[in-house]
């Protein structure tokens, strides 16, 4: 099997694909391209980006074709020998998981874009990229020739599977560093306007990665390659495969200063501990993966959560991360746990499962939780449950590693019991009520976090929104261009009770307009000033104008959560804390 990718017009963002696949004997054969990209759960429907698509023989004859589903293709084949496949695919979004064409790169993730045979997809691939001469290509797939890294525009794939998962970025300015850690090789590459610090990233690299490697005792692969798009805008976005990373940050200018280096650092670390977890230990329902449809699971609070929460951690333990760094991400996701009610409504299993409907997006209100947040709550809660019931001899680390030496190094997937059992094997005790009440159950989790928090001495505070109308009404909005949109409602608030609703705009109170500087509205203000009395608000709800009226109350609603650690913490918590982070309390 042998794919050969080309381009003539990069203005046009369409590249050239050729599928050539030689040993033909049937009468008919199947050409599939992906619905899905592993790493995301939702179907992708690339088929949408082909313009063009034709199928010919050896000879260059044409062959009748019909489309058999959306994105799969009928050829008649009756004595041919070589198959060959020519389409187009037009690649013109830019994140981490796309493909993108333009003058200064051609960025690739094959599962969008390349073709497959599924009678053949074990089969060895060979991957032929027709690019200038003077082009670096960035990629974890092995080098057909072997040579420097970054200059062999052929690759070897041992099967569909390893193709798929084996993004590049080929282009003229990609900027690369690289260092090795017990025998692995790690490839740093830019793409875009960014002035890399080498020194700086490689120290802290080696400091988190080694963190991992202590922990997980070995790596499934002998190199492993971070491909970076350095984008203009604000951006954040990483997907994980099993010998590479494709993360998108901006705005690059910020990429390595402040705030935005330590949302490098954490996406960085959380795309890596991906190579053990979900790409090598996996679900069962997704060994293999299927590209054809959705691959259920309702383990998904594993496979997203507990990553989540070892990025962070990872970063912690390790030092890179201080406490209080450490500490504001895990408010972040605290926070949106207690902002999100559809806790009391879908379990992180069920929400795990249902990421396939609507995971990428709002949906209806409350209706589901976050498998990343409340997973990685979770994770936290398990890691203490462990700890404690061992007293510190085993902890979620063992969990891992279990899964992966047992299950992933044996091609084998694990199941939810498998999970449940791993834990429990781990812990030494039965944990079927915890799982039944905080993973398969809607149940919020703050009274285990908790008491999770206080094992090692910390504890959870919380004080009223700043906002006047978050506090008082039980209102959040987006407030953006001048305007207040309705984001969250909390139930049985004031706002809840006048009939307001999840997307009106809040244009009015008591007459006067809701205004904005482009950044924010003058809403919280004019709620402060009105204080607790009864309000008119004046609201756009489906392009209709209406009003009602809220009765402030003085009872907070929505809150701001943060997790401290205590003043007053005993010599057993500091023991405990000490043993999960690997630092003086």
């Amino acid at each position: 099997m042998k794919y050969i990718i080309s381009y003539s017009q990069p203005h046009r963002h369409f590249v050239d694909i050729e599928l050539v696949a030689d040993k033909i004997n049937a009468d008919e054969t199947l050409v599939q391209l992906p619905a899905w990209r592993p790493g995301r759960y939702e179907l992708g429907n690339f088929a949408k980006n082909v313009q063009k698509w034709a199928a010919f023989d050896e000879k260059g004859n044409a062959l009748a074709f019909s489309k058999v589903s959306k994105d799969c293709w009928k050829v008649q084949t009756k004595g041919v020998k070589e198959l060959h496949v020519k389409y187009n695919y037009y690649a013109a979004e830019l994140n981490a998981g796309s493909t993108f064409l333009d003058g200064t790169q051609l960025y690739m993730n094959p599962v969008n874009c390349c073709v497959y045979l599924p009678s053949r997809i074990n089969e060895e691939c060979e991957f032929e990229l027709k690019l200038p001469k003077d082009y670096k290509v960035a990629c974890g797939m092995k080098p057909a020739v072997k040579g420097a890294v970054g200059d062999s525009h052929r690759f070897m794939a041992k099967d569909f599977h390893e193709l798929a998962d084996s993004p590049f970025i080929a282009s003229n300015t990609l900027q690369h560093n690289m260092f090795v850690l017990d025998g692995v090789e790690f490839h740093l590459w830019f793409q875009g306007e960014c002035k890399p610090d080498w020194t700086k990233i490689i120290t802290d690299f080696f400091i988190f990665i080694n963190e991992q490697f202590l922990m997980m005792k070995e790596f499934p692969c002998e190199s492993y390659h971070f491909l970076y798009q350095a984008l203009p805008q604000k951006f954040h976005h990483g997907v994980e495969h099993l010998t590479s990373t494709v993360i998108a940050l901006g705005p690059a200018y910020m990429l390595l200063h402040g705030e935005t280096y330590n949302e490098f650092l954490g996406v960085s670390s959380h795309e890596l501990f991906h190579s053990w977890n979900i790409k090598s230990i996996r679900p069962v329902e997704m060994q293999p993966y299927d590209y054809t449809k959705e691959n259920y699971s309702r383990l998904g609070y594993v496979c997203e959560g507990v990553t989540t929460y070892y990025g962070d951690f990872f970063l912690f333990r390790a030092g890179v991360y201080s406490e209080q760094e450490y500490l504001k991400q895990l408010n972040v996701r605290l926070q949106r746990h207690m902002d999100n009610f559809g806790r009391f409504n879908l379990s992180v299993a069920d929400s795990s499962y249902d990421t396939w409907l609507d995971g990428y997006n709002s949906g209806i209100p409350d209706r589901k939780t976050s498998i990343y947040d409340e997973g990685c709550l979770l994770a936290f809660m398990t890691d203490m449950l462990i700890r404690k019931h061992s007293e510190n001899r085993n902890s979620l680390d063992d969990v891992m590693r279990y899964l992966y030496f047992e299950f992933a190094k044996h091609n084998k997937g694990y199941s939810e019991r498998d999970y449940q059992d791993t834990v429990e094997q781990m812990a030494g005790v039965k944990l079927d009520e915890f799982f039944n009440k905080y993973v398969y159950g809607a149940n919020t989790y703050e009274s285990a976090f908790r008491e999770a928090l206080d094992q090692v001495g910390y504890r959870m505070v919380s004080e009223p929104a700043r906002k006047y109308h978050e506090r008082h009404w039980g209102i959040k909005t987006h407030e953006t261009g001048g305007t207040a949109r309705v984001t969250s409602l909390f139930p049985g608030s004031p706002a809840d009770k006048a009939g307001i609703s999840v997307n009106d705009e809040i244009v009015s109170v008591n007459g006067f307009q809701v205004r904005g500087d482009g950044t924010g509205t003058n809403l919280s203000e004019w709620s402060r000033h009105f204080g607790l009395h009864a309000v008119e608000i004046g609201l756009l709800s489906f392009n209709h104008f209406r009003k009602v009226t809220v009765h402030p109350s003085s009872e907070n609603f929505f809150s701001t959560y943060s997790v401290v650690k205590r003043e007053d913490a005993f010599d057993e918590q500091k023991r405990n804390f000490e043993a999960w982070s690997k630092r003086r309390f």
